[in-house]
């Protein structure tokens, strides 16, 4: 995909002096105080923000934080912590400005933090009455939130058309290079790993890959559903029974090209959800009537993780059992550590996802670790993001 970047920019000499929009993810969780208690999506923003900086232009940054009600400005979102984080990991003030749609004070070398974007209203809308305030404030704009690719909003997509140059940060390139690695072209084989606990919730993405993975892995409540649509007892495990033609669709369309769908011969089960339920490895056709299946058994994380090992590669979303149970984590950790084996080329995202990638302690042996959750189950459905397709056209200006 062809999209301008922040770097092309600085290598020509196009951004000193200028005012830059940086349009990053800083939307951190928080505690009952208002205390961020994870700050990786802000840590995430700096390089972006350095780069701007060090080039000589006159930095304005903003971002959404929560679910603000557009016009009616709450102290719960603001961004004055994130303010605090950013100054202290660039090692200078980071002055906080309200109020900002209309003008922004701010000089080549300095750094503004611009409150809550999504107070402003139209912002969700991407009303372009406010995009084209937005762009006003800027000579250049820079999207490097791919947590919002997927969303045509006024400072992620409106701003983007009026802009006078309009460029993807250092993060949001880096997703457009490891996506098009992993799906536009493949080194195969190509094996995804789709889990979570509703197949109606990634039915489409299911689809989608069943048309060009080599390997299409199953877990956790979808896992269930595909066992049921197999003739497989589930017992009492969540599952959706009215989706097994489409599960059962899924299985022809892999089978249809060679390639399946494995599914799980043994399980471990349970009879209550719980962290010290008591944990049992069963036959995948011996579950009982009242067993809950929480995890996949040795011998189908075995199976998958020799599968891996041999991929060219690796897709993943989703861990494949109850992984913060440790009774129930054994095949999640199998299959990571396998992932994190195998020389192929891996790409992994979401949130259940990175959080049993940190529990592992395998960032650094993940090919790329994906910033964006609904953004990145778009891409795996196929979609273009909208973010995506705006830069592109302005490249092409």
């Amino acid at each position: 995909m062809n999209v301008i970047r922040l770097a092309d920019l600085i290598a020509q000499g196009r951004v000193a002096g200028k005012r830059v929009f940086i349009r990053a993810d800083l939307n951190v969780p928080q505690d009952a105080g208002g205390r961020i208690t994870e700050d990786t999506r802000i840590r995430a923003s700096v390089p972006c923000i350095r780069m701007a900086l060090d080039a000589g232009a006159a930095v304005m940054v903003t971002s959404h934080l929560g679910r603000p009600t557009e016009g009616e400005f709450k102290p719960a979102d603001t961004l004055a912590p994130v303010a605090a984080r950013l100054s202290e990991l660039l090692g200078r003030e980071v002055p906080l400005v309200a109020d900002w749609v209309d003008g922004v004070a701010v000089a080549p070398g300095q750094v503004v933090l611009l409150e809550n974007c999504r107070v402003n209203k139209g912002e969700k809308k991407n009303d372009p009455v406010l995009a084209r305030k937005l762009a006003a404030l800027c000579d250049i704009f820079v999207h490097d939130a791919f947590g919002t690719a997927h969303r045509a909003e006024a400072s992620t997509y409106g701003i983007a058309q009026y802009a006078p140059i309009a460029c993807a940060g250092p993060l949001l390139a880096a997703e457009i290079d490891a996506v098009t690695k992993a799906l536009a072209n493949p080194k195969r084989p190509l094996i995804a790993i789709v889990a979570g606990s509703k197949v109606s919730t990634k039915l489409t993405i299911l689809q989608s890959l069943a048309t060009q993975v080599d390997g299409l892995i199953v877990g956790g409540g979808i896992a269930n559903t595909f066992m049921l649509a197999a003739g497989l007892p589930i017992g009492n495990s969540l599952a959706e029974p009215d989706l097994l033609d489409q599960a059962r669709s899924v299985i022809a369309s892999m089978q249809a090209r060679g390639a399946a769908v494995p599914i799980p011969t043994d399980v471990v089960v349970a009879k209550a959800f719980k962290a010290d339920a008591p944990a049992t490895v069963k036959a995948a056709a011996e579950v009982a009537a009242d067993d809950l299946i929480l995890d996949i058994g040795p011998q189908t994380a075995a199976t998958l993780a020799a599968q891996l090992k041999s991929a060219g590669t690796i897709v993943w979303n989703g861990p494949v059992g109850v992984f913060e149970f440790d009774a129930f984590a054994h095949g999640t950790e199998t299959i990571a550590r396998a992932i994190a084996a195998s020389p192929a080329f891996s790409i992994a995202g979401g949130g259940d996802t990175l959080a049993a990638i940190a529990k592992y302690g395998i960032e650094g042996d993940i090919g790329y670790i994906s910033t964006g959750g609904g953004a990145f189950l778009e891409v795996l459905e196929g979609k273009t993001l909208p973010a995506f397709r705006i830069l592109a056209q302005r490249a092409a200006d």
